[in-house]
């Protein structure tokens, strides 16, 4: 499949003693260090069972470029693409809507963008998401005063764990026309949906196999699997996805712990409000913004 000819660039990240050696150290201060080894051990062993369907473990794959280059080669039908630059979880922050965070975006170097996204869980609405993510791209990369005829061709990839519209394709591609002519309309956005649950012979459909196993021992991959084997077995590679688990997990930590804040500053708020304070001085006693309390007294579920 080929969509388009691109002549330029493409750019798209042990403990050991003996009893005599610590009497001075507390059995419960040296449980930790136990606790830790064991716990590398389980993210060593979890790091195995990771495939390419999580974003995760994706971002951090395709942060090499021959690994991105071969994927975006295949997707593209382009056997001559070359990657300059990737980036992976690459966060666009709005502070009045909805910021997003990109699997992996690709930049040419004649202004192509690349986007590649990967979503296990049912998405309500995939158009629509795409839709909001391409519009924060495009604000992104079209600086104040700049023409309209300066903002990137944009291709997406949306790459789905099952077929979301089964019709038994690995590959949708969405093609735009003007109405009754059979003229292409090129807004220099193409839009493909990919998916891991059909297999039709196609290329791709390889591709999403390997996605799914991402087997350190299948070399069919290239430079795809050289990634991925050093990412699950030479010890530089393991060690980048340990620690990568270790920041997921404290993030994850933090999450919970301050939601679990956040309930209780709601549960206070609510119990005030019954106590006949205004929604300001229940603000002032909870620490959260006045618009908040607003919303939890209104019935609204508290804020992530």
């Amino acid at each position: 499949m080929r969509f388009y000819q691109e002549d330029g660039l493409c750019s798209l990240f042990v403990f050991y003693s003996e009893k005599e050696a610590v009497p001075m150290v507390n059995a419960d201060k040296a449980k930790p260090e136990s606790d830790h080894i064991l716990s590398r051990e389980e993210r060593i062993r979890e790091i195995q069972s990771f495939n390419l369907l999580s974003d995760v473990f994706m971002s951090v794959a395709l942060k090499d470029v021959p690994a991105c280059q071969h994927i975006l080669r295949i997707l593209t039908g382009i056997d001559d693409l070359k990657v300059k630059e990737v980036r992976t979880q690459y966060t666009i922050s709005r502070i009045k809507t909805h910021s997003v965070r990109l699997d992996v975006l690709a930049e040419t170097g004649k202004g192509k963008l690349y986007h590649i996204e990967i979503q296990r869980k049912d998405e309500a609405d995939p158009p629509k998401r795409i839709r909001y993510n391409g519009s924060l791209i495009d604000a992104e990369f079209l600086s104040k005063g700049v023409k309209y005829e300066a903002l990137p061709d944009r291709i997406h990839f949306y790459i789905s764990e099952k077929d979301i519209y089964h019709c038994g394709k690995a590959i949708y591609p969405i093609e735009k026309e003007l109405g009754g002519t059979g003229l292409p309309y090129d807004d220099g956005v193409h839009i493909f949906f990919v998916n891991a649950a059909v297999d039709d012979g196609s290329r791709i459909a390889k591709l999403m196999k390997y996605f799914k196993t991402a087997d350190p021992d299948d070399d069919s991959e290239g430079e795809l699997s050289k990634r991925v084997r050093y990412l699950k077995r030479e010890e530089g590679g393991v060690d980048i996805m340990c620690e990568v688990s270790e920041r997921i997990m404290e993030r994850g930590r933090k999450i919970g712990e301050e939601q679990g804040r956040k309930e209780q500053a709601r549960s206070t708020a609510l119990n005030l409000s019954q106590m006949g304070l205004t929604p300001e001085q229940i603000a002032g006693a909870v620490g959260e913004s006045l618009e908040q309390v607003k919303n939890w007294l209104a019935g609204a579920k508290p804020a992530n």
